[in-house]
């Protein structure tokens, strides 16, 4: 039997959604039997590999190099979960969205916030550049599940995989699975 490629990526977000998969405890245990974990910021795994069956999202698209890997998460992957409120809404990351583009907060961050020798950093590899606008996941690539919650409980992460591991769709409904925030 071929085990599931099972990868996790975290974009935008404060790592919450990571924090509260790690609150599955000894689930993981069983779940590590199951699947290969072929990608997360769990382990030091420089390049996104080719034919992961499910991934889980985590964050917003704020930045050039977040745009980059949601596109090649996309093109590598079989389904992708919009993983917590910021990967399915923006949530917090967009809270920058109403000042109209990046440079506002740049400059309140790097220039008027700074105790001396105030500059903005645009050395490549320092800090990847601003988009204009936070976005959800969907809003760039095609969304297969959307998994609520800031972040999603350890038991709405735990049915979805394993409805997955069985070859079933999850079937989020009611209070609990649906809720956000």
């Amino acid at each position: 039997m071929n085990r599931l490629k099972l990868a996790t990526v975290w974009l935008g977000g404060c790592s919450g959604c990571h924090m509260s998969f790690l609150d599955l405890d000894e689930w993981l245990i069983d779940l590590a039997q199951q699947v290969d974990i072929v990608y997360t910021p769990f382990a030091d795994i420089k390049e996104y590999p080719q034919g992961v069956d499910v991934v889980l999202v985590e964050g917003a698209i704020a930045n050039e190099e977040h745009l980059e890997m949601i596109q090649k998460v996309r093109e590598r992957s079989q389904i992708l979960i919009s993983f917590g409120d910021c990967a399915v809404t923006g949530n917090v990351t967009a809270l920058r969205n109403p000042l109209g583009s990046a440079e506002p907060v740049l400059q309140r961050c790097y220039i008027e916030a700074a105790d001396m020798y105030g500059q903005i950093p645009q050395a490549p590899g320092i800090v990847p550049p601003l988009l204009d606008k936070v976005q959800p996941v969907h809003k760039l690539v095609p969304v297969d599940i959307y998994l609520p919650g800031c972040p999603p409980s350890a038991t709405r992460i735990r049915t979805v995989l394993e409805s997955l591991l069985r070859g079933e769709k999850p079937e989020l409904e009611g209070r609990e699975f649906i809720k956000f925030g």
